[in-house]
């Protein structure tokens, strides 16, 4: 398959958060401002990444070969852990601002649907390894999309007038199923 198709697919049409619904979690709780989006979006996209860059070997080369297959799941969750512990502390030295605003939110990146979601689709859509680090960028690089389009918006809402009964939640879920169906609009773009 074209590296390309894979990375669109994976960035537009077939968008984590938007298309998939997955990690809305950190996609309402992280989009307040454009650099915690970033500094999330950045994260999810090195664990993402090196995640996949990591369990498809070990799928490939160990699980498969031995007939452990029922074990992917555990393992692929124990590595995603062990790389966001990764993160976590290189955060924690780097940029202590970027990791005190994160908060609860880096550790959920440990339980984050989407990153076991590439790391499985990975598997199951057949790529190779080249392939699923394509399609593992595009995934991550649409989470950062996600997140950087909502936390705009949400920068646009905060002077607008909006009707009490909106404000807050509420308006944020409009917002997010207005960007829904406007990716939806991608559907016809890879053939």
């Amino acid at each position: 398959m074209n590296l390309f198709k894979i990375f669109i697919t994976a960035f537009l049409i077939d968008n984590v958060v938007l298309m998939r619904f997955l990690a809305l979690c950190p996609f309402i709780g992280m989009s307040t401002s454009e650099d915690k989006s970033i500094g999330m979006g950045m994260a999810v996209t090195f664990v993402t990444v090196l995640a996949t860059c990591v369990t498809w070997p070990v799928y490939r080369l160990i699980l498969e070969p031995l007939g452990l297959d029922f074990l992917k799941l555990l393992v692929f969750i124990l590595v995603i852990a062990s790389l966001v512990q990764l993160v976590e502390f290189y955060l924690k030295k780097s940029a202590p601002a970027l990791y005190g605003s994160m908060g609860i939110y880096l550790a959920l990146i440990t339980t984050n649907c989407a990153i076991l979601a590439v790391t499985l689709d990975a598997i199951s859509n057949g790529y190779n390894f080249v392939e699923s680090v394509v399609y593992a960028a595009g995934v991550a690089l649409g989470f950062l999309l996600s997140l950087l389009l909502l936390a705009g918006i949400r920068k646009r809402i905060r002077t607008s007038p909006i009707p009490a009964f909106l404000k807050g939640t509420p308006i944020l879920f409009v917002t997010a199923a207005l960007l829904s169906m406007a990716f939806m609009g991608f559907s016809g773009l890879v053939k």
